[in-house]
């Protein structure tokens, strides 16, 4: 018995040794793991700005200091793009407001039944002008979607009338009245509700905003037509991608896990299309035709392709993403246009951020913000690991329409107090001290 004791003490004090060995390599492993997913490392830092350097601009970044200041993501969890684009995709907002509004119902000449919601101000424009912002919201998305209500309740509480497009078909309960729903660039709908507003409002001046594809949407309807741009003060698209053509490449790619987003997007499209089947296919072989197609997709270019190009009877898919870019319109766009993209975005490639980067550099009345994190529609703002309800994007579109306002109100003030120079500027630092006195 002793003899056995004696050899349970000869190896008991090595064992602790060596488990604490393990214990250590595993901690070490799950530390760098967790730094280098949530990338705690990065810095964080004021948003790239490319522009030319006019009186306007410099007057928008002085009276709009988000844009020039450091943007601070939450401690633990903010530096990572995929829990911030993760974050917005779950939960949309934290403690998402309910504005109250009234939809719309816009009869289209094709058969179709264009909706969208209208939002009334809820306390009096700095100003004291009739603004309204007139809004496009994300892929497969409309008012009812927890990010528009948080920016439209803000909106509202600044003076500003709110309206929402609510894409073709993305509503669950209401019901497509032609074979058709909304694409990459279609602006029809688009198009009949500004023109709603117009035509109700005949005051009003209007504000564009646009979401992700609703970024593109706006962009491509301003420089369609020039007559698109008559009482538009600015326009603010954030997240798009610029080039549909371009980016169905990038989207094939695994960096950044960007097959994975494109599978959960082409899923998601998906549950759209057959919640509409009878409307969109009717009752024929065609019916099984396109739901065999559909359901073998695993990628938006496959759906794209066999069924959202035929809706307005594209030949091909690079004819459909060709036609349908605002790359190839934006550039007629000529009233103040801020366009934002993070550079953590998993579904935007960095290779497409050379589109607004070169308008930005080209094009005076374009400002290109560039925030070094932020995700795809996250942009939460938070100390360590709670975010804010508001997140920097709110607040930034709101604060570019306050300061052009105010430009619009005192324009010949900040012209006359304004030099002539047109030099192009990139710059990560504040632009207040070449400012014009507001």
């Amino acid at each position: 018995m002793s003899n056995q004791e004696s050899d349970v003490y000869t190896i008991s004090p090595e064992m602790p040794a060596m488990f604490d060995g393990v214990k250590l390599a595993a901690v070490a492993t799950v530390l760098y793991i967790i730094v280098r997913c949530l990338n705690l490392k990065s810095p964080t830092a004021a948003p790239e700005i490319t522009y030319q350097d006019t009186a306007l601009n410099r007057f928008l970044l002085k009276s709009c200091p988000l844009l020039t200041k450091e943007y601070i993501p939450p401690l633990l969890w903010g530096k990572s793009g995929h829990l911030q684009t993760a974050l917005y995709g779950k939960l949309g907002r934290v403690s998402s407001p309910h504005p109250k509004g009234v939809r719309k119902y816009l009869p289209m000449i094709d058969g179709a039944t264009a909706t969208f919601d209208l939002f009334e101000p809820v306390a009096d424009h700095p100003t004291a002008d009739d603004i309204t912002m007139v809004i496009c919201p994300g892929i497969g998305n409309h008012s009812e979607k927890h990010y528009i209500r948080t920016f439209v309740d803000h909106s509202q509480k600044q003076g500003y009338r709110c309206a929402v497009l609510n894409h073709l078909g993305a509503l669950p309960n209401i019901e497509l009245t032609s074979p058709r729903m909304f694409t990459y660039g279609c602006t029809w709908e688009y198009a009949a509700m500004v023109g709603y507003i117009k035509k109700a409002y005949p005051q009003t001046q209007l504000i564009v905003v646009g979401f992700s594809l609703g970024g593109n949407i706006v962009c491509k309807f301003l420089g369609e037509n020039r007559a698109n741009q008559e009482r538009v003060l600015c326009c603010v698209s954030v997240c798009q991608g610029y080039s549909a053509l371009r980016a169905q490449e990038t989207f094939l790619q695994w960096d950044q896990c960007r097959r994975f987003y494109n599978f959960l997007m082409a899923d998601n499209m998906k549950k759209i299309i057959l919640s509409h089947r009878d409307s969109l296919f009717g009752r024929s072989q065609m019916l099984d035709a396109n739901l065999g197609r559909l359901y073998t997709a695993t990628s938006l270019m496959q759906i794209d392709d066999n069924i959202m190009r035929k809706f307005h009877g594209h030949n091909s898919l690079k004819e459909y993403y060709e036609k349908e870019s605002c790359v190839h319109y934006i550039h007629n766009v000529n009233v103040p246009l801020l366009l934002v993209n993070s550079a953590d975005d998993p579904l935007v490639h960095e290779s497409l951020l050379t589109i607004p980067r070169t308008l930005g550099e080209k094009k005076e009345n374009v400002i290109f913000a560039l925030t070094l994190h932020g995700g795809h529609l996250g942009f939460f703002e938070g100390a360590v690991l709670f975010p804010q309800p508001l997140t920097w994007m709110d607040k930034v579109i709101v604060g570019y329409a306050n300061a052009m306002c105010q430009w619009e109100k005192q324009k010949p003030q900040c012209q006359s107090a304004g030099h002539a120079a047109a030099t192009t500027t990139t710059t990560t630092t504040q632009c207040q001290k070449d400012a014009p006195p507001s």
